[in-house]
């Protein structure tokens, strides 16, 4: 066993977890909190309301270092702790480790309330034996179809589902693919924080890097890896060399230079969320031109109903959870090769808005963030109150009970 350092990892560095009767969540995450603001995020810094909430993060591995866990804050009032471990260790080892500081850090044992939040499966490997009183598994996406997924995911999996008191799915696509497996599956697709992407609405001054750029502009935002058609991307900036497409996000799991490159197809990197309202202003459409592959069969994007909310009209490539309820409801296009993402954005371009938008207003008013948490945070109070325990059950997003328009 290695030597630790214990100045960042004994439990005395969280001073919440000291006689505090506040409720413990401690989620573990495959996603980094400040890497993009999205379902994790949205999510549990509103649990920070109720909760005190400590995110676990990945390891990172540092030469010559003692392992030991890195703990910070963020303004949200979230912990972060990410263990720091040596490079070089089995991955025995690095299962050991993450065990014992986490071990260190909040208790084989609950002292007070305590809840596990699962966003990967991977996690169980090393917190099976640590106690909780509420066992969730927010299953965002189906993981194992993912580029580079372990093999020992499924089976994880599968252990996660035998232990958790409930899973939350985070589209209605993956909600029917795992509904048969666990007596409480509960669909929760992306919804909106409207306010802050409304704000699009009435900015008139470009971005700096933007503000050249000639219109009509086909814009993207989000994380640009294996699930973008970039094929599309390129058939589409070469079909209209007076279109300017512009792609915002960071470039993850495929190499930057297979991006395709064009006079009209502008890579401008990662934003921080609170930039993107002042880049989708200058938009004219909204483009999701995602690949139709393994990795995007379950998605529910959480840039759909942000780019609604921004009054950018959009196009999508058929992926369902955006075809039902949007692309059934006239509220986003569908468009499948690159001739049909040229037809629909002329269609856009030309359309009188003002009809569509109060369309998708009545639509998005439906859902927030806000309902969101506050239906998850019920039924995980009903199941420590015991009056759901047992009790087969499902839910419907909000947005699927609106009626149709």
């Amino acid at each position: 066993m290695l030597e630790r350092s214990t100045t960042q990892s004994h439990a005395h560095r969280l001073p919440f977890m000291v006689n505090s009767k506040t409720p413990l969540l401690v989620c573990f995450s495959h996603l980094r909190w400040d890497f993009v603001w999205q379902r994790p995020q949205h999510l549990l810094s509103r649990a920070a309301k109720h909760y005190n909430v400590l995110v676990i993060e990945e390891p990172i591995f540092k030469p010559d270092v003692r392992a030991h866990m890195d703990i910070s804050q963020r303004p949200q009032g979230i912990t972060i702790a990410v263990p720091i471990l040596p490079e070089g260790l089995s991955p025995e080892d690095v299962l050991i480790e993450q065990h014992d500081l986490i071990e260190d850090l909040i208790g084989r044992e609950a002292t007070g309330p305590r809840m596990f939040w699962y966003y990967t499966p991977m996690a169980l490997a090393f917190t099976s034996d640590l106690e909780c009183d509420l066992c969730i598994y927010d299953n965002m996406d189906e993981l194992s179809l993912f580029r580079g997924a372990s093999l020992q995911l499924l089976e994880l999996e599968n252990n996660l589902f035998a232990r958790a008191d409930l899973v939350f799915t985070g589209g209605m696509s993956l909600y029917e693919a795992k509904r048969s497996r666990h007596h409480s599956v509960h669909g929760f697709p992306s919804s909106i924080e409207f306010d802050h992407f409304s704000k699009a609405r009435s900015i008139d001054k470009d971005p700096d890097d933007q503000a050249s750029i000639a219109h009509p502009r086909l814009g993207f935002f989000g994380v640009i890896d294996e699930r973008m058609d970039l094929e599309l991307v390129c058939q589409t900036a070469d079909l209209r060399p007076d279109w300017q497409v512009v792609m915002i996000g960071p470039v993850v799991k495929i190499d930057p230079a297979s991006l395709p490159q064009r006079p009209n197809i502008h890579w401008l990197g990662g934003k921080s969320y609170n930039e993107l309202p002042h880049y989708l202003s200058g938009w004219d459409v909204g483009f999701m031109p995602f690949a139709l592959n393994e990795s995007t069969r379950f998605i529910s994007p959480t840039k759909t109903p942000e780019f609604l909310a921004a009054g950018v009209p959009v196009i999508s490539t058929p992926i369902t959870d955006v075809v039902r309820p949007y692309g059934d409801k006239g509220l986003v296009e569908i468009a499948k090769t690159a001739q049909e993402v040229v037809a629909r954005a002329e269609f856009i371009l030309t359309r009188p808005k003002e009809a569509w938008l109060a369309k998708v207003d009545r639509h998005l008013a439906a859902g927030s963030w806000d309902k969101t948490w506050a239906s998850m945070n019920k039924l995980m109070q009903d199941v420590l109150d015991g009056s759901i325990s047992d009790r087969p059950t499902s839910s419907l997003p909000l947005y699927a009970t609106t009626p149709a328009e």
